[in-house]
């Protein structure tokens, strides 16, 4: 998800960590986003474990969200009070899906992320996730910080973009933080959206998908790394079914993982990003102690609790065989992170 209608702003480099126990629920640091169970006052849920599905109403709509390569739209929701993103998927995709599992895949591990609900809209299918720029807070995109710290570094090159490094991020993140725990902390979160992108395959987070929050606090500045967010592209979401079965009958589930390209590359030397996974295999080499916190996380799932989440997924959205790839996708992927920290 991006932002740049509503809280796209300037920033200033120094932040102090806001501290634990953030009066707002869902931007509190320490306190995982949990997906509510249905809403009596929403339609289309067909089965109590299925999950809901948002009808968003035409007279709702506050404006186009310009930043991203899909369709999208702002609206306001009454009912909870806050703004919204709904996104369309692009065609013969599952990104709806893809995003809404990941959202509660990361509920489950207790990682901090946005909010997503499964949407339509006007009869069309999508997705909508909860604005988590509320409370006074302010979204800085990666990008912004980036250029900033990065000498050269280009703010409008989203792909092939080789100075979006970890280490680079890890120098934004002390720039941000300069008290030694707040930093600490910062680079914590941030092993934690990559830890769920390697257990998700989520091969798109750019410099656009990562950010900061922050809000003023008398004189000072103080936030925290922003949720995660905009996990579309994971899940083996762009295939088709006959690609997945294939994939499935030969075993070569495990080489579509490792052939997706992160957006997070680990030298700028690289002429492609690492995978998600291959990305936090060398990460928790390099940085143990920053990564092992969210790979111990990994031990509260197991195939079957991966397969309760992806069958809440209503029967007419998702296929059998897209369902089927996702579980062994994640179920590879967790396998493979698992020793890493054994």
């Amino acid at each position: 998800m991006t932002c740049s209608r509503l809280c796209r702003v300037r920033w200033s480099p120094c932040l102090s960590e806001e501290a634990v126990g953030a009066p707002t629920r869902l931007l509190s640091p320490s306190t995982p986003v949990i997906t509510l169970g249905p809403d009596p006052r929403r339609a289309g849920v067909t089965m109590p474990e299925s999950y809901p599905i948002v009808e968003v109403l035409p007279e709702w709509v506050l404006g186009p969200e310009e930043m991203g390569s899909k369709e999208k739209f702002w609206y306001y929701d009454p009912d909870s009070e806050t703004a919204w993103l709904f996104k369309h998927p692009q065609d013969n995709t599952g990104q709806h899906w893809a995003e809404k599992i990941s959202a509660e895949v990361a509920s489950r591990l207790g990682m901090f992320h946005a909010r997503v609900e499964l949407a339509k809209f006007q009869g069309k299918r999508g997705s909508t996730t909860e604005s988590f720029s509320r409370g006074g807070r302010e979204l800085i995109h990666g990008n912004q910080m980036l250029e900033r710290v990065v000498r050269g570094y280009d703010p409008n090159k989203i792909f092939n973009q080789s100075s979006h490094t970890l280490t680079n991020i890890w120098r934004v993140i002390d720039r941000v933080f300069p008290e030694a725990e707040g930093a600490r902390q910062g680079k914590l979160r941030f092993a934690e959206h990559l830890v769920l992108d390697a257990l998700i395959g989520n091969t798109d987070r750019h410099h656009e998908n990562w950010g900061i929050l922050r809000k003023r606090v008398g004189i000072r500045w103080r936030g925290f790394i922003a949720p995660s967010f905009d996990h579309a592209s994971s899940l083996g979401r762009e295939l088709r079914d006959q690609d997945r079965d294939r994939r499935l009958k030969e075993g070569r589930v495990g080489y579509y993982v490792q052939r997706g390209r992160g957006a997070v590359y680990w030298s700028e030397d690289e002429r492609h990003g690492p995978s998600p996974l291959e990305l936090v295999r060398q990460a928790s080499r390099t940085h143990p102690d920053l990564f092992r916190p969210a790979l111990e996380k990994l031990a509260r799932l197991d195939e079957n609790s991966l397969s309760d989440l992806v069958d809440r997924v209503p029967n007419d959205w998702m296929t059998s065989s897209a369902r089927a790839f996702a579980v062994a996708l994640m179920g590879h992927s967790l396998g493979q992170l698992g020793e890493l920290f054994r």
